[in-house]
C-alpha cells in the first residue's frame, strides 16, 4: 500500500503538474485511510480488494471523530482520484470510491468588498514610493483579473502583452488562459514598472519577475498578504479581507453588472461551473432588491 500511495504521489508531481501544497494534502489524507485500517485491522489493507462498503465505514469514523464535512470530502475525493490512478496501473479492478456520495454541506457565502470598498484600499498605497507603487500595481492586477495570489506572483514581463491590455495566467495544474486588464491595471502596472528594482540574481527580459520585494526578487504569496494586511489597518476595511477576497470581488462585481456566468467562469479559470456558480448566491440580494424596486406586485 505505501509503494503505491508514493507512486501515486509521484504521478500527481510529473505527470498531473500538482503544486506541493496538493501533493502534501492528498498523502495526509491517504497516511489518515491507512491509519484507520491499521487501527480497525492492525494492518495495511490490499488497496485493490477494498469495497465500497468498508470505506462507507472510514467515512463513518471520519464522522463520529467531528471531522468538518469539506474535509470528509476532500477526503473522499483524495481516495477516488487515488483508486482511479490503481485502475490505470491494474492493481484496481473497479473504483470503490465512486459510488460514495459527498456529505451534504452548507455553502458559505465569500467574503467581497463593495465596489467603494475597493476603492478605497486601491486608493491606499502612496503614490509616491516604489512600494506603494508596486502594492497598488498588485492589488488592481488582482481585481482587474480575479487572480489567485499565486497567479499574480508567478506573472513575468513576457506574460503582459500592453497592446492588447491582457495577461497570460499560469492556473493551478500548469493550465494557461489569457486574462483581461483595465485601464487602471495598465496604468498602475506601467508605473510599477518604470520603478522597479531587479536582483542580479533574477532574470531579464521576459522571464524577468513583475512584482519583486526590496531585495528585488521575486515577491511571495505571503509578502502580498501582510502586504495587504499593512493596508487594511489603514484604511480599517474588514479583516477579514484577504488576497483571494479581490478575486471574490471581481467575481461578485461582474454577475452583479450582468455578465453571464460562462464568461465568469473563464475568466476565473474554473474547471467546473459548479465553482463559479457559488458567487451567484451573492448576488441574489442584488436581484431582489431590483425586483421589488421595479415590479409592480412586489410590495
Amino acid at each position: 500500500m505505501h509503494r503505491k500511495i508514493a507512486r501515486f504521489l509521484q504521478y500527481l508531481h510529473v505527470e498531473r503538474g500538482a503544486s506541493p501544497h496538493t501533493i502534501k494534502s492528498y498523502r495526509e489524507d491517504l497516511e489518515t485511510f491507512l491509519d484507520f485500517f491499521l487501527d480497525e485491522n492492525g494492518r495495511c489493507p490490499e488497496p485493490g480488494s477494498l469495497t465500497a462498503v468498508e470505506l462507507r465505514g472510514y467515512l463513518s469514523a471520519l464522522h463520529d471523530a467531528d471531522y468538518a464535512k469539506t474535509s470528509i470530502a476532500r477526503k473522499l475525493a483524495s481516495l477516488r482520484s487515488f483508486f482511479r490512478f490503481g485502475q490505470r496501473e491494474g492493481w484496481a479492478t473497479h473504483n470503490p470510491a465512486k459510488a460514495l456520495r459527498n456529505p451534504r454541506k452548507a455553502h458559505k457565502l465569500p467574503h467581497f468588498l463593495s465596489t467603494t470598498e475597493i476603492g478605497k484600499l486601491l486608493a491606499a498605497p502612496s503614490s509616491q514610493t516604489p512600494a506603494g507603487l508596486r502594492d497598488r500595481a498588485m492589488f488592481e492586477v488582482l481585481y482587474s483579473a480575479g487572480l489567485r495570489v499565486s497567479e499574480l506572483v508567478g506573472l513575468n514581463d513576457g506574460d503582459i502583452d500592453f497592446d492588447q491590455e491582457l495577461i497570460r495566467v499560469r492556473g493551478k495544474g500548469r493550465k494557461e488562459r489569457l486574462a483581461p486588464l483595465g485601464s487602471f491595471a495598465i496604468r498602475a502596472l506601467r508605473r510599477w514598472l518604470q520603478c522597479r528594482q531587479l536582483s542580479s540574481q533574477e532574470a531579464r527580459g521576459r522571464e524577468a519577475p513583475v512584482f519583486v520585494n526590496k531585495f528585488g526578487t521575486r515577491i511571495s504569496t505571503r509578502s502580498v498578504a501582510r502586504m495587504l494586511e499593512k493596508y487594511l489597518r489603514v484604511t480599517s476595511l474588514d479583516q477579514r479581507t484577504s488576497p483571494h477576497t479581490l478575486r471574490h470581488s471581481f467575481a461578485t462585481h461582474l454577475l452583479d453588472r450582468g455578465a453571464d456566468i460562462r464568461s465568469v467562469q473563464e475568466l476565473l479559470g474554473h474547471k467546473s461551473l459548479v465553482t463559479t456558480q457559488i458567487y451567484t448566491h451573492v448576488s441574489t440580494s442584488n436581484l431582489r432588491a431590483a425586483y421589488e424596486k421595479a415590479h409592480p406586485r412586489a410590495h
